[in-house]
Order: C-alpha cells, then structure tokens, then sequence
C-alpha cells in the first residue's frame, strides 16, 4: 500500500500514531524510527516559528508552558502555507479557548498584536498624504471626509491595557508603574521600515475603527463622545503615514 499524504500529514502531528502504513526502510521493515526522528523535527520547527512569532506571549507564559501550548496548537492548527513567517494566525482565537491560559486574560490580546505587527511588517507599500492634506480642504467639507488607511495600518482592541503590557515585556522592563490602569488599544502603523505601535484611548479607538470601516470624519466623531479632541488621533494618523488619500 502506498502511503497517501493525508495519512502521512496526520501520523506527522500526532506523536502516539504510528508510522503511516507503506514507509518502509530501504530493506523493506517499516521505518519507524526514521519517521520519528523527522515528526519531532517538524514539531519543533513548527514550536520555533511560533516562538519567532509570539515573544511577548512566550515571556508571559515562560518556555515550559509555551512549548506545551504550542504542542497543542501545531497539531489542531497545521500550516498553511509553506512559509513560516505566515504561521500562527490562528493563535489569538486559540489562546482565547484553551482553558489553560485563562489565568492570563490578556494573552490573546498580545498575541492579536503580534499578528498585526507582522501583517503590518509584510503590508504593500503606499504613499501618504501630505501632512497638511487636511488644512487644504474647505472647512464645511470637513465632517464629510472620508480616509483610505495604508495597508500596513491594524488597529488591535482590548479591555486590558494592552500597549502598556507589550510595550513593558518588549522593552525588558514588567514593572507595574509602567502598566497602565485603564484599557489602551494598540494602532500599529508602518510609516518607514519597521511598524511602530502606538497606544490609544478607547474613545480615540472607537473614532479610528469607524474611520477605517469607511465612515466619515463627522460620523466618526460621534463614536467619541462628549468632548472628544480629534486633534491628537489626526496626529498620530497623519505623523504615521497612516492615510493615503482623502475623499469629500
């Protein structure tokens, strides 16, 4: 029997199958310690690109509990595609159900903004609008405004303060003082090389979601509130190449 590359996929992620029927040694006896040699390779490929892929998630849980984890999810969550930068997208809905790192509420938050830093690095390329591009329009066109965001720009929700505890196990440095109290979304922009990651209020992430969902700059402000200053968040944007073009 010749072996089917679904059965060889299947036996390669799961350590208690056996070898798939039909590999066999050049001298006709069923390779079983050769396949085993290379399923462990893959497994531990796969458990360094998801390191590679997640530092913050990793420093949180500590290596032991890491490589278990990612045990788990190799073999749930097998690639995709064969190239690796592209592993783990499934990681954040992953953390969100496995019952074991419940006891770090946050942690599919970080690894959302793990994913977004790397989708951002990967992004196309695009021009922004001048940094003046605003103050050219007519004043009464203003709240009809729409933005085309580069690309590279995600926006990563959350409830805890999420750019604080990235930016902290980033940086080398968990001391409480430098954790915010309060929820802070990340905006992960690409205006160079490398993404940059800016913290937001909740009031300025729910302005710049609606912004990116296409509505206009009048109707985003109504996702503000009461005395919402758009000033800075235009700043940010504009600051970050984040807007390639405008439409009134």
């Amino acid at each position: 029997m010749i072996t089917t590359q679904t059965a060889f996929r299947k036996a390669l992620l799961d350590p208690a199958a056996p070898p798939p029927t039909g590999l066999n040694n050049p001298g006709g006896e069923q390779a079983t310690k050769r396949f085993d040699v290379y399923r462990n390779n893959v497994a531990v490929s796969l458990t360094d690109a998801l390191e590679t892929a997640f530092p913050v998630v990793h420093k949180l849980v500590g290596d032991d509990f890491f490589r278990a984890m990612a045990g788990v999810y190799l073999r749930a969550h097998p690639p995709k595609s064969p190239l690796m930068m592209f592993y783990g997208d499934d990681m954040p809905d992953f953390l969100a159900g496995f019952a074991p790192a419940q006891s770090v509420p946050y942690l599919a938050d970080v690894a959302r903004l793990e994913l977004a830093i790397r989708h951002s690095y990967h992004a196309a390329d695009a021009t922004p609008v001048a940094p003046d591009a605003l103050g050219q329009l007519a004043p009464d066109s203003l709240p009809h405004v729409t933005f085309t965001f580069a690309p590279a720009v995600r926006l990563v929700t959350s409830q805890y303060p999420l750019h604080s505890i990235w930016a902290a196990n980033t940086n080398g440095d968990t001391s409480s003082s430098e954790i915010a109290q309060t929820a802070q979304p990340a905006l992960v922009t690409r205006p160079e090389f490398d993404p940059i990651v800016d913290p937001l209020t909740p009031a300025q992430s729910a302005v710049c979601t609606a912004l990116c969902e296409g509505a206009s700059l009048g109707e985003a402000l109504r996702h503000g509130g009461a005395g919402f200053d758009i000033g800075p968040l235009l700043g940010i944007l504009l600051g970050r190449h984040a807007i390639i073009s405008l439409k009134t």
